[in-house]
């Protein structure tokens, strides 16, 4: 029993990383555009957030772990929003080809974060040595006597305020995306740009802002991993393919927040089976790490032959909209 319950515990502390990360892309593409930087601004949140807890931390002998976790959060989003604006600007601005402007953008966050991540560690004496314990303390703070409770408490309140933000931004986000008029909106320039334009829609403004925004909201994952995951500590290259299963995510949930919100459980659970599972070799592991990619090109088959509109992407997804071709 104990096994099974430390189980679940872990899958959703893996899950809740690759939670922000589709949320953030699922409302990209719901504008039809197509990021692939997630992989970089979650480094880049990831960053963002160590470094701003890191100099606060280090300019005051008493560090309060609330102020400490605004400051790190905001930066976080921020710098996150960043690259997705510098992939806005590449694409609708500049016409840059979407995927080769995200896979650039991966590798520039990733290299940001790395370098930004290392220079921090030299700046602190050494590998290892970062030290953000009053903001790593404020994110993982556990709720006061509901974790206590026997098994429940373990499965559903033994998390940081990281995890229970995750779940509900899922379910903002579902409720702006089917409920309110500018979700509506979004919704139509992603189905199709030039009808959306032709009925006064904003098509340039919804693309930047959802880009921005769920640039940003990717970026909380990398916040995430750095504060809640490793307790505020930084790891060159740590994020491992964390943020292509963010991605991947997006299309097992049906480009449905809610869907990912147990999606990212099962694949949290998927991505660290092997480690339940005795005498497997290397080679038998890396197999393992490949489940939720596996699963989710097999949801994608699945629902391609069911050929249901409301189980497909976005009509215009990854395609470029210029007015003046409309």
């Amino acid at each position: 029993m104990s096994i099974l319950i430390t189980f679940l515990q872990k899958a959703i502390t893996q899950g809740m990383c690759m939670l922000f990360g589709a949320n953030g892309e699922i409302l990209t593409e719901k504008s039809g555009n197509l990021n692939l930087g997630v992989p970089g601004m979650m480094y880049m949140g990831g960053i963002g957030g160590l470094m701003a807890a890191f100099f606060y931390e280090r300019s005051t002998e008493s560090p309060n772990g609330l102020v400490s976790l605004v400051l790190s959060f905001l930066a976080a989003f921020l710098l996150a929003a960043l690259g997705g604006l510098i992939y806005s600007v590449l694409t609708i601005t500049f016409r840059a080809n979407q995927n080769v402007a995200g896979l650039a953008l991966t590798t520039f966050g990733t290299g940001l974060g790395n370098f930004f991540g290392g220079s921090l560690s030299t700046l602190a004496g050494g590998v290892g040595q970062i030290s953000v314990a009053a903001t790593a303390s404020a994110y993982r703070a556990k709720i006061p006597g509901l974790s206590k409770i026997p098994v429940i408490g373990d499965i559903l309140f033994d998390y940081g305020f990281l995890t229970y933000f995750a779940i509900i931004l899922t379910l903002a986000l579902a409720f702006f995306l089917k409920k309110t008029r500018w979700g509506l909106n979004l919704n139509a320039v992603g189905e199709n740009p030039a009808t959306a334009d032709a009925a006064g829609i904003n098509v340039t403004l919804y693309k930047y802002l959802s880009t921005v925004i769920g640039g940003g909201i990717a970026g909380l994952g990398g916040l995430y991993f750095v504060m809640e995951y490793t307790g505020g500590t930084w790891i060159n290259n740590g994020f491992g393919d964390r943020g292509w299963l963010a991605v991947a995510l997006v299309i097992f949930a049906l480009w449905k927040p809610i869907n990912a919100i147990w999606g990212s459980i099962l694949f949290g659970g998927l991505y660290i089976l092997y480690l339940y599972i005795p005498g497997l070799g290397r080679s038998m592991q890396e197999i393992f790490k490949m489940l939720p990619y596996v699963v989710t090109v097999v949801v994608l088959i699945l629902t391609s032959l069911r050929k249901k509109r409301e189980q497909q992407p976005p009509a215009s997804l990854g395609l470029a909209y210029f007015r003046e071709e409309r």
